[in-house]
């Protein structure tokens, strides 16, 4: 089972068949790499073995609270499956050398052959759930895909563009994150007959939280601790909630050319003016505040168990950033 460390405390709040449906997902995930040709299978295969926090299944598993049933683990699989594949088409697209401390499948192999790999990994993602044969989950997934997609297209066309505003960058966390976050809550309720929306709300907010509190992780580093330079942000050009902040506190920064960013040295050099600023401890606070709107807002109905491992797994995502 790839979930360790302190989201083992949410699996144990969340009942003794939560460990049994994560080891169910591996299987099926590594199942699901295999039998399309040795090279693919290679390349998937490695991608999904890297493991991770598998936080998006284990949110399918607490939205469902008890429900134990293949259409569940197939569901939380294909989560799993897209989370996967648009890990490999960004590095695609960000040239990236290391995801999780080893290297991205397009450093080893190539564009042509990383493409091909999250393409396949997209594509069981959709097959794993159509075997559930209901249109409302299909759906949900297709929703969250497209937003992904739309996220990416929103920060591309963001690039290396100083004045991004809050509010877009907001819209493109919610595209790019919250929202696969939002439908992993919304498949395990669908399947135990919950409450879809504000679970996934809920899911939603977290994401939310999930990616500001990264987007600071990648300013404050260090690489030890998140497997890629710190600034890899900032060298890629893309503008995040620290640099928004920061530049409205020191006007230096607000007249920085993002392009004139360009070596390890520099990136570094900017992420020191940018936490100097505090902008790093008002995106925590803001991210905080997300994730406490998450808590207040879920379902009245839930279970004891099911509000106690749902309000661990948010609590967990500021702490994982702490």
């Amino acid at each position: 089972m790839a979930v360790t460390g302190p989201v083992t405390e949410v699996m144990r709040a969340g009942g003794s068949h939560i460990p049994d449906l994560l080891d169910r997902v591996e299987q099926r995930l590594a199942e699901a790499a295999a039998g399309h040709g040795a090279l693919l299978a290679e390349h998937a295969g490695s991608t999904i073995a890297a493991g991770g926090k598998r936080l998006r299944p284990l949110l399918v598993f607490l939205a469902a609270d008890g429900e134990e049933g293949e259409g569940l683990v197939r569901a939380a699989t294909a989560v799993e499956l897209v989370h996967s594949a648009t890990l490999v088409h960004d590095d695609v697209l960000d040239a990236a050398a290391l995801r999780r401390g080893v290297p991205t499948v397009v450093a080893t192999a190539g564009r042509g052959a990383a493409t091909a790999t999250g393409d396949l990994l997209f594509a069981r993602a959709f097959a794993e759930l159509a075997v559930n044969g209901r249109a409302d989950e299909i759906r949900v997934l297709s929703a969250a895909s497209s937003a992904l997609a739309e996220g990416e297209l929103l920060q591309r066309a963001d690039a290396w563009n100083p004045a991004v505003s809050l509010e877009r960058y907001l819209r493109r966390c919610e595209l790019k994150t919250a929202r696969l976050f939002e439908a992993a809550c919304r498949l395990g309720a669908l399947e135990a007959n919950g409450e879809p929306e504000q679970l996934g709300a809920f899911g939603r907010r977290i994401g939310l939280a999930f990616q500001l509190l990264d987007d600071v992780l990648d300013v404050s580093g260090p690489a030890a601790r998140t497997g890629k330079q710190r600034g890899t942000d900032l060298l890629d050009g893309t503008v995040t909630l620290p640099f928004i902040l920061a530049r409205e506190r020191d006007s230096e920064l607000a007249a920085l050319d993002p392009r004139s960013i360009d070596s390890a040295e520099a990136a570094e050099d900017v992420c020191d003016r940018i936490a100097a600023t505090g902008a790093l401890d008002d995106a925590r606070a803001r991210a905080l505040e997300m994730v406490n709107e998450a808590k207040a807002g879920l379902p009245a109905g839930l279970s004891a168990r099911q509000r106690h491992a749902l309000e661990l797994v948010a609590t967990g995502v500021v702490a994982r950033y702490a």
